[in-house]
């Protein structure tokens, strides 16, 4: 992982986390509808802990989450006024 994008991985799980809570999903919900283990969704959300993941895997929580994959990266810090 590029020290550069460590802030970015960090800011998707952050988000991921978000969204699951809104949906009302649990991480073990999630990590099911998604197709991934519970363990590998924990190390997403970790904020002390950036895991890098693949497209497939971006595509793989957006739809367990019923949005569009470009909803995974509205950061705050990128939303300008």
């Amino acid at each position: 992982m590029k020290h550069e994008y460590v802030d970015r991985y960090r800011e998707l799980g952050l988000r991921v986390s978000l969204l699951r809570k809104i949906k009302g999903y649990t991480q073990e919900q999630l990590a099911e509808r998604a197709g991934k283990s519970l363990t590998f969704i924990g190390s997403i959300e970790a904020p002390n802990m950036p895991t890098s993941v693949s497209l497939e895997t971006i595509f793989d929580i957006a739809n367990a989450l019923e949005m569009p994959v470009y909803q995974l990266f509205l950061f705050e810090n990128d939303i300008k006024p």
